[in-house]
């Protein structure tokens, strides 16, 4: 087995112009000094070195160049590796989390931070990784089943009244899913605490999911972690805990790791996350959304009354005018006018039937998660909706009737028959038949007919 030389020793590499390391008693080394003597130590001893491994954590940056953690799969141990842009571009293996691969490279050290890394120059695939083998075989079984078909994907609730978490009780996740949930909109949130990491983490999580569905009022669950290595989200990964997502009786949302983590439980879920706190933002409606919605269909409600109205109006306008001898058809309007009155009343009342009972479904909803000082207001603006919506009403059916009466008396005012009951008379020329306007259109000896309110009278003309 060979040895490394101490740093310092004249068989290490040391930059040009660093002096010879001396006794350790008598040389006192910088931090600077003593990463670049490691550094040459590492580059010449490993300049060229093959190693296999599984990848983790695989990041590409936006100058091409790819970085990533290559793991050892027989006991712990991990070494960070950097492949630059054009070696990257060359790579035969596919650079992805859980690919098993080769690569040759050189070691060297980061000196600002002291830690080491391979420089890769290589990578060649070298079959699955476990994690990646593991994923596929129970992705395919679940697949098999139907279990991750989209078609049997839940809806999430509208408006959810208790919200379950599954998650660490530790973990940055819990505290994002509160905040964002309780700036959104208030709601009661129930967490049942699990282990999200470890060879005990799939029955806890299963457990903690059991024990949540206890709940009776519970609408959907919210289950996951932070970010992590692809050895940290393993659990989620497990079939017990895909199995028992798809037999959660209300929906899930999985909120895995960070948008480029995909797991089993993201894809059994009935809707996957990027974030903890993006979960939140989907499951948890904004108050303000629901308040605009809300005043948006009172005005609706308010509109669909007005014109409502307005086409009642023009309907009895338009009967009004089709009015031609108010005596004969007096009673046949009458019965109109009441069964329209009635309908409209029945329409009204319907409508406003209709209105309430929605309105009092919002309200009741609402009132599970707005202040009582605002529930109060809306209230109050309802009941003064109605009582508007009421007066408006009556007054418009009493102004129609009288409108028809003032018609019906100045028709019957302008009739030719009302003028001779006031002691008028009509006097006829008989030879022609046409009524006598002036005196001279009549000559002396005329025989006139002079109608009268009730008979006639036939005269004749003496003098003029």
């Amino acid at each position: 087995m060979s040895t490394l030389p101490l740093f310092g020793d004249d068989d290490g590499r040391r930059p040009k112009n660093e002096p010879k390391a001396e006794p350790p008693e008598e040389k006192i080394y910088r931090v600077s000094q003593l990463n670049r003597v490691v550094r040459g130590l590492l580059e010449d001893r490993f300049a060229n070195v093959w190693v296999e491994g599984e990848l983790s954590d695989v990041t590409r940056a936006a100058s091409g160049h790819v970085y990533f953690t290559l793991n050892d799969e027989a006991e712990p141990a991990q070494v960070r590796v950097v492949m630059f842009k054009n070696d990257a571009r060359r790579s035969k293996a596919r650079l992805e989390d859980g690919a098993r691969v080769k690569v040759q490279g050189q070691l060297s050290l980061f000196t600002p931070r002291g830690s080491y890394q391979l420089i890769a120059r290589i990578a060649m695939p070298f079959g699955l990784g476990e994690l990646h083998a593991q994923f596929e075989r129970v992705r395919k079984r679940l697949e098999a089943e139907g279990l991750l078909a989209p078609e049997r994907k839940r809806a999430l609730p509208k408006l959810p009244r208790v919200l379950g978490v599954v998650t660490s009780q530790q973990g940055a996740a819990l505290h994002d899913i509160v905040r964002v949930a309780q700036s959104r909109c208030p709601l009661r949130i129930v967490v049942s605490p699990c282990l999200v990491q470890g060879a005990q983490a799939p029955a806890s999580i299963v457990q903690a999911l059991e024990n949540l569905q206890r709940l009776p009022e519970l609408d959907v669950v919210i289950i996951g972690r932070g970010g992590g290595s692809a050895e940290d989200l393993i659990a989620f990964n497990d079939e017990s805990v895909a199995r028992a997502i798809a037999a959660c009786r209300v929906p899930t949302v999985s909120a895995v790791g960070h948008e480029v983590d995909i797991s089993i439980a993201d894809l059994i879920a009935d809707a996957r996350a990027a974030t903890p706190s993006n979960a939140a933002e989907i499951v948890v409606p904004e108050r303000r959304v629901l308040l605009t919605e809300l005043r948006s269909k009172e005005r609706a409600v308010a509109r669909a009354i007005e014109v409502r109205l307005g086409r009642e109006r023009l309907r009895l306008e338009r009967l009004g005018k089709q009015l031609e001898d108010p005596r004969s058809l007096l009673a046949s309007v009458r019965g109109r006018i009441e069964a329209m009155q009635r309908r409209l009343a029945h329409t009204m009342s319907t409508l406003l039937h209709a209105r309430r009972t929605h309105t009092r479904a919002l309200t009741e909803r609402i009132a599970r998660t707005d202040p009582r000082l605002l529930l109060s207001q809306r209230r109050e603006a309802l009941v003064q909706l109605r009582t508007k919506l009421t007066s408006l009403a009556r007054p418009l059916v009493f102004e129609r009737r009288a409108r028809f009466a003032e018609r019906a008396g100045r028709l019957s005012a302008l009739s030719p028959l009302a003028i001779l009951a006031r002691g008028y008379a009509i006097a006829l020329h008989e030879p022609s038949g046409k009524a006598l306007l002036r005196a001279d259109d009549a000559g002396e000896g005329d025989v006139l007919q002079v109608r009268l309110h009730e008979g006639t009278l036939r005269a004749r003309v003496e003098r003029k």
